[in-house]
């Protein structure tokens, strides 16, 4: 038994979606967790329908999830942070189609707290370590390691806290097999905490901090950090060693940037923005969700803005310096919470409001007429880039997962005539928005029908013996008890009910309850007798 609470209708929002190879085969699965849900579902590759392989209620929140893989295994696992004060490692068994806890980890207090670490976390490329950080203060580095039976293994936490310091966004930087590095997105806030005027407060600056694992020393380190002119709120990992360039994109208000150690000069490039845009013109542009995709000869990023346009982002460098950034308007879909590219060509959206959808990429946007924008172009200070948002041209919509979220008022009533009220509601936000209409219950399928000769009392269901014995065990015999109180009828199910056995008597006792007792035998309970019956 797993009883602990009992869900009729799982939450249909999803807050968090990531991608890996779960199973241990080449197909890739979506982890996606639900507030207390965590579920995984699956693409098929010929028809693109995304089906649940697995759903499994955690009795908590969900704060964040991440895969991970060690160096030379084909299976990734799952770290989990929840509102436990814990940190957990899964993997998903396809065996018994379960998901089985490999280490379970105690560093904090129950609750979303603002300084118990799980609201971000990181992972180191490799899988070689991993961070959980709170929302403030604290940082914890676990170090990830196989065991004499190839059995992960998890280590002590490392500590890497940091007082009067909020934090926006953790990432694990690909340095290769060199030191695990993460990079954090931090505000310092000490000085304006002291300051009564305010002052302080209004020229605070984010710092973008690195912290170096030391795995010879067993030690965090804070190797680099430099404040940022413009606010960021989300941080991207770069592919690096024989990958890519490494590095890192910092999403600011209405720039992206990219960062790297040594001889790598900073490049900036503006966020292009709608042509004749309703919105505010002074309005900033944020990047809130971001996917990258990776092959042995190529990466690009998808960057989603806050209405939604998606940008397909690349990086042209000469021997490891990154020389440009090119930034090109992809397609719009729904703002998500998740974006998700799969090696099949697939592109899963995790709405955060509204219905959630699976895309094929059709094509990749390299040969078509659109503008493509770049860091090289020359821009006065606040001058931007536009392009024109049209209907989707790169994205062909192959499956949808419906969503209630966000329920904005609930009505019920039964407007249909149907005897059942009926349950309506506002979903959605914006354009997107919709109205929707539930009913109770579940459609009733007749199987078969057949007259009784008198009105029934009672009815029970019986399975028959296991050996199938005269009967298919798949069979359910259904028992009645007669109105007139003379007798038991048993009914047999086939293509209609017929009557298996002649009518049993039942004396002066009616019976409580009838069940299956051994071998195609039925057993009657009454108040004073126990009635054994065999075929």
């Amino acid at each position: 038994m797993h009883l602990y609470a009992l869900t009729l209708q799982k939450a249909s929002c999803i807050y968090q979606a990531v991608h890996g190879n779960f199973s241990g085969t080449k197909q890739q699965e979506i982890l996606v967790g639900r507030g207390k849900t965590l579920e995984l579902l699956r693409a098929d590759p010929n028809t693109g329908k995304l089906h649940s392989v697995v759903s499994k209620e955690v009795c908590g929140l969900i704060r964040s999830i991440q895969p991970v893989r060690l160096t030379g295994s084909t299976k990734d696992y799952i770290v989990v942070g929840a509102d436990s004060g814990r940190i957990t490692i899964l993997e998903y068994n396809p065996a018994k189609n379960v998901f089985e806890k490999i280490h379970q980890e105690t560093f904090g207090k129950s609750g979303c707290r603002r300084i118990v670490p799980g609201q971000y976390m990181a992972v180191d490329p490799k899988g070689r370590a991993i961070m959980i950080g709170a929302v403030e203060k604290q940082k914890l580095v676990y170090i990830l390691n196989r065991d004499a039976a190839a059995r992960l293994t998890i280590s002590s936490p490392l500590e890497a806290h940091k007082a009067h310091t909020l934090v926006y966004d953790i990432v694990g930087v690909d340095v290769g097999f060199e030191n695990p590095m993460f990079a954090c997105l931090e505000l310092d806030y000490e000085e304006a905490d002291n300051d009564p005027t305010g002052e302080k407060a209004q020229i605070a600056q984010q710092m973008l901090t690195f912290y170096e694992l030391d795995l010879g020393l067993n030690h965090v380190v804070r190797k680099y950090s430099e404040p940022l002119e413009d606010t960021a709120n989300l941080l991207i990992r770069v592919p690096g060693g024989s990958d890519g360039p490494s590095g890192i994109l910092v999403c600011c208000e209405n720039y992206l940037l990219y960062k790297n150690f040594g001889d790598q000069p900073d490049l900036r490039c503006p966020i292009p923005r709608r042509k004749n845009d309703l919105d505010d013109a002074e309005r900033s542009m944020l990047f809130v969700c971001s996917a990258t995709h990776k092959t042995k000869h190529m990466f690009f990023f998808l960057l989603q803005t806050e209405q939604g346009d998606l940008f397909k982002v690349t990086l042209e460098s000469e021997e490891d310096v990154v020389t440009e950034i090119r930034i090109k308007y992809f397609d719009t879909v729904a703002v998500a919470a998740g974006l998700c590219v799969l090696r099949t060509g697939f592109l899963f959206c995790a709405s955060e409001f509204g219905n959630h959808y699976l895309y094929q990429i059709a094509h990749l946007g390299d040969d078509d007429e659109e503008p493509e924008f770049s860091s090289a172009m020359p821009l006065e200070e606040g001058e931007t880039f536009f392009f024109a948002p049209r209907p989707l041209k790169n994205l062909v919509l192959v499956d949808e997962l419906e969503s209630l979220s966000p329920i904005m008022s609930a009505h019920i009533s039964d407007l249909a005539n149907e005897d059942t009220p009926q349950l309506y509601l506002a979903c959605g936000r914006g354009p997107r928005s919709s109205l929707r209409v539930l009913r109770h219950g579940l459609e009733v399928t007749e199987m078969a029908v057949s007259e009784l000769p008198g009105n029934p009392n009672a009815v029970w269901t019986v399975k028959t013996n296991a050996a199938g014995y005269p009967h298919p065990p798949t069979e359910e015999f259904m028992s009645l008890y007669r109105g007139l109180l003379t007798a038991t009828l048993v009914l047999s199910l086939e293509r209609r009910w017929k009557r298996s056995r002649t009518p049993v008597s039942l004396g002066p006792h009616p019976p409580w309850l009838a069940s299956r007792l051994g071998d195609d035998a039925l057993s009657r309970y009454t108040q004073k007798w126990i009635r054994h019956i065999k075929s």
